[in-house]
């Protein structure tokens, strides 16, 4: 008797439920002014929640790569935004193509700079507050009703999982592909309702490859779209024709998808700690994690490092692909529950690639994996609070308050989370709570130090990447370049040894370089120019050897000789606006006052705005006979506060 009553409630539920991702025959919701101040107050939550951005710094985790120090983002004036555009676009970025994200950061600096980090990190709460809108009204869309829709957005909107992609600059591609791939599912769900019209393919199009130019995970797209066909069909179903529909978006993650393990080979990314058999216990142990934080984020941190060995505890996480397998089978096949399959397939497609069974980098999990697949799992929480709601008002108001307080709870956790990344010793020290035998934050920690004049923090964070690592050549490079810093003679041979010991554990041509600039601080100039020569053996395309090696030239006053390494560097970094002005200075020191001009200009054309560059080329005007156009560079480089020497400002000033 029990089998039957149960039997008839589920097939009620099923038509229930049917009844509710009707779509073809449902009008699509219309929108109330509840629902729009509703989610105004949603996005306000959001954004206070992370508001200790606004306080916060660059770090030196992958920022100074990706813009302080990429030459496509350094080098933008006045001339050459659309020539860099290209670059980006053509190029990648630590074995990453995100062309989109780093073409932000050039939009950025060209009306912020780097000394305003307030607006980098305001541009990606606005961008996540975009994702949380489109997640609303997706919620909206897939009738969760206003209260499920609101509990869907406010989890997606300040669950702590979503500090690293907010806070975190450099995750710019987090928040910029997951705006455009939400909106790209919300106008597939929109078109699916109203019958799709051109402009809905173009928008969805459009989304798609945005979102693919912002970060490689949106290959997934084409897959999530078919599990919605799934949500909003009558039969429960994954069709063929389903499938078939979405092969230009197959065809476009392909792409993009051969392109990336490209980049990342290129890159040396996709070298593997461990191999085997063993890296599908470490996705289990992966998967079975985010699970676990989906509920309870415990124990966040920017970097979770590969462990030493793996622990007998990743071998029963196996289960967590056991029982996801199970789930979805048990849901498609037998119960036709198509919330749990929704939720736990979208979660699984969208977090698969990213579970490090082929994976690569320092971190083997990573709190930013999980900003778009989280949206399946949330969506299942929120799909059951309101069904609890609704099915038992009378215990509405508990199970709104539990919610409440875990909502609650959970913008505590984002709020001060937040902070962590306040600058790269905050973002480091956290994480050397909980990681202090991993060498990675205690080497980022002390570079921190070292650039800010920390020197005694710093070499005791160098003496312990050493004591972890001592055969490891970086940590005795970066401990020399402290010592560099300095002028002294005991100070400077320190440098000497580090860089002595870098270069016997490994021959890099940047360490080979560094000695060789230190023998020149030292004043032996034949040891420096052995060093560089030597480098140049090495890796003739390393500029700075012909940046070091110039001012040794300069020194000794073999100025053509000078003037051969600044050509040389320009060629490998032409945007270098001193160098321009480098260049001309020995033009017009060896008399060749057209090529000083020429060069000066250029120098000019980098930077308009250095009144040094202006004084050079009116000399070299002046000598070439062209007083009017001196008095001009003459007049603009003290405008611009550079007074130069008096006697040649007289002969110029002077001058018919």
């Amino acid at each position: 008797m029990g089998s039957k009553k149960r039997k008839k409630a589920e097939q009620r539920r099923l038509k229930a439920e049917q009844a509710l991702v009707k779509t073809k025959t449902i009008q699509a919701p219309k929108i109330e002014k509840s629902q729009l101040f509703i989610l105004a107050a949603i996005l306000l939550i959001t954004f206070l929640v992370f508001s200790p951005n606004l306080n916060n710094g660059f770090v030196n985790w992958d920022d100074d790569r990706n813009f302080l120090e990429n030459e496509h983002i350094t080098t933008l004036n006045n001339t050459n935004f659309w020539i860099n555009t290209k670059k980006i676009f053509t190029s990648d970025v630590i074995g990453g193509y995100n062309p989109l994200t780093i073409w932000t950061f050039l939009l950025e600096k060209k009306f912020f700079g780097f000394d305003q980090p307030i607006y980098w990190h305001l541009d990606n709460i606005l961008l996540h507050m975009v994702c949380v809108f489109f997640v609303f009204w997706i919620g909206i869309r897939l009738r969760l009703g206003i209260i499920g829709a609101s509990i869907l957005a406010l989890l997606f909107g300040i669950h702590p999982m979503r500090v690293e992609s907010v806070a975190w600059v450099t995750e710019r591609k987090d928040v910029l592909f997951g705006a455009f791939y939400l909106a790209a599912i919300f106008f597939y769900i929109k078109g699916k309702q109203e019958s799709f019209r051109k402009r809905d393919i173009f928008i969805i199009a459009l989304c798609f490859g945005l979102s693919l130019f912002s970060k490689i995970q949106a290959v997934i797209l084409p897959i999530s779209l078919i599990l919605v066909d799934y949500y909003m069909s009558k039969t429960s179903k994954i069709t063929v024709k389903s499938i078939l529909n979405k092969a230009p978006f197959f065809l476009g993650s392909l792409a993009f998808g051969i392109m990336g393990v490209i980049f990342l080979q290129g890159e040396g990314s996709t070298e593997q700690v461990y191999t085997g058999i063993t890296r599908i216990f470490i996705g289990a142990y992966q998967l079975l994690i985010y699970y676990v934080k989906a509920i309870f984020p415990f124990r966040m941190s920017p970097l979770y490092p590969y462990p030493s060995s793996i622990g007998w505890y990743f071998y029963p996480a196996i289960l967590s692909f056991i029982t996801t397998a199970f789930i979805l089978w048990r849901t498609y096949f037998k119960s036709k529950n198509k919330v749990i399959f929704f939720g736990v397939a979208f979660f699984f497609a969208n977090v698969a690639l990213l579970l490090q069974v082929f994976g690569a980098g320092q971190g083997f999990l990573a709190d930013r994996f999980t900003y778009i697949p989280y949206f399946g799992l949330f969506f299942i929480m929120a799909y059951y609070i309101n069904a609890l709601i609704k099915n038992k008002p009378n215990l509405k108001n508990i199970v709104l308050g539990l919610t409440g307080v875990v909502l609650l709870a959970y913008a505590f956790l984002n709020f001060n989370q937040n902070k962590i990344w306040k600058d790269s010793a905050t973002l480091w020290t956290h994480v050397l709570k909980h990681y202090d035998h991993t060498t990675l934050p205690w080497g980022n920690r002390a570079n921190y130090y070292r650039d800010n004049g920390q020197t005694q923090k710093a070499l005791y964070d160098y003496g312990q990447v050493i004591r972890l690592k001592p055969n490891a050549p970086e940590p005795y490079n970066s401990r020399a370049r402290l010592y560099f810093n300095f002028s002294q003679r005991d100070s400077l041979l320190k440098a000497l040894s580090n860089y002595n010991k870098a270069i016997e554990l490994k021959e890099d041509v940047e360490y080979v370089v560094n000695r060789g600039a230190t023998y020149a601080k030292l004043g032996n100039f034949e040891k420096s120019l052995e060093n560089l020569n030597h480098a140049e053996r090495i890796d003739p395309t390393f500029a700075n050897i012909y940046l070091n090696r110039s001012v040794i030239y300069n020194r000794s006053g073999n100025y053509a000789k000078a003037l051969e390494d600044v050509t040389k560097y320009l060629n490998l970094k032409p945007f270098y606006a001193d160098m321009w002005y480098e260049k001309g200075r020995l033009h017009y020191i060896l008399q060749q006052y057209q090529e000083a001009v020429n060069s000066c200009s250029r120098a000019i054309q980098n930077n308009v705005k250095n009144g040094l560059y202006y004084f050079e080329r009116a000399k070299a005007y002046q000598s070439l006979g062209n007083s009017p156009q001196a008095k001009s560079d003459l007049q603009t480089s003290q405008r611009l506060g550079y007074k130069g020497d008096a006697n040649t400002t007289n002969t110029i000033t002077n001058s018919n």
